[in-house]
C-alpha cells in the first residue's frame, strides 16, 4: 500500500479591501449578481462574476426551481453562458459571493461539487488555470490559484 497526501493551498484575505483593485471590481459584480438570485426555497443566494481574457465580465446567479434538481447554481449559470457566447475566450478569474437570507454568512463559501466539476472542464479545455476568489456576504475572502487546487482528483476526459 502507498499513502498519497493531497494538499489544498488557499490565500486568505481579511476582507475585500485587501484584494487587487481589478478583483475588488469583479467581487462587486458578484455581489450585485447575488441580488438577482432566485432562491425562494433555500433562501441561499449566490452571485458570480467571471473575467475573460477579452476583458468581458460575465455574471450569473443561482436559479432555483420547485423541482430542486432542475435549478442551476450561479457558477454554472455564468460559466456556461461564457462558454456559449465566447467559446474561444479563456476564463482568467472567477469571483463568488454567497449569502443566506436566514443568517449572515461571514466565512468564504467555495463552489459546490457539481460546479467544481463544471469549472474543471473549462480549466482543462483552455489549458490554463482559473483563479477563484470566494467569500460569504462579509468577512474573509479565499483565493485558489486554480480549480485543480480545489478538486485535485478531477474526473476528466482522460478517464473515459
Amino acid at each position: 500500500m502507498k499513502e498519497i497526501k493531497i494538499e489544498t493551498i488557499l490565500q486568505v484575505f481579511e476582507n475585500v479591501n485587501e484584494l487587487p483593485q481589478h478583483i475588488v471590481t469583479l467581487m462587486q459584480k458578484a455581489v450585485e449578481a447575488r441580488e438577482n438570485a432566485y432562491a425562494p426555497y433555500s433562501k441561499f443566494h449566490v452571485g458570480v462574476a467571471i473575467r475573460l481574457d477579452n476583458n468581458q465580465i460575465i455574471t450569473g446567479s443561482n436559479q432555483e426551481n420547485a423541482s430542486y434538481p432542475s435549478g442551476l447554481c450561479a457558477e454554472r449559470t455564468a460559466i456556461y453562458y461564457a462558454g456559449s457566447q465566447f467559446p474561444n475566450a479563456k476564463i482568467l478569474q472567477m469571483a463568488i459571493s454567497a449569502g443566506s437570507k436566514k443568517n449572515q454568512t461571514k466565512t468564504p463559501i467555495p463552489p459546490c461539487g457539481a460546479c467544481r466539476q463544471a469549472i474543471a472542464e473549462y480549466e482543462i479545455k483552455q489549458e490554463s488555470p482559473i483563479e477563484i476568489y470566494f467569500m460569504g456576504e462579509t468577512g474573509k475572502v479565499a483565493k485558489s490559484k486554480s480549480l485543480a487546487n480545489l478538486l485535485p482528483l478531477v474526473f476528466d476526459k482522460g478517464v473515459l
